[in-house]
């Protein structure tokens, strides 16, 4: 489904349906938050902008073109679906594996000499 000359108000409805859309996910920890470069995990805005882009589905039934009733929907049953996939994970399971990946590098690696034997 596409749309081949949006007028400046379609073009800006999906520009700021994009802009919570890409909120969301920096928020869900799925990709890098530009102002930090970094992966960060914020489960509360992530539901604060998923929200809104429901709240803005509601308000605005019958007054978008199919074309963007349809990508709202979609949007927003996207990351509905993955903000319940990232609830059931731990709170923070990128410093988990920072704390894993710490205690393999800590230990020290088992040599063995020439007869096969470990030291």
């Amino acid at each position: 489904m596409s749309q081949e000359n949006p007028s400046k108000d379609e073009q800006s409805f999906m520009y700021l349906v994009g802009t919570f859309q890409s909120s969301a996910w920096i928020a869900m920890g799925k990709i890098k938050n530009p102002m930090t470069d970094k992966i960060e995990r914020n489960l509360d805005q992530a539901s604060f902008y998923i929200d809104l882009l429901d709240m803005m589905q509601t308000k605005t039934k019958g007054n978008l073109s199919e074309y963007e009733e349809q990508m709202l929907i979609n949007t927003v049953s996207e990351l509905k679906m993955n903000f319940i996939e990232e609830k059931k994970k731990p709170d923070d399971p990128v410093e988990e594996k920072d704390a894993e990946e710490n205690k393999s590098e800590e230990k020290e690696p088992v040599s063995e000499d020439k007869s096969g034997e470990k030291e």
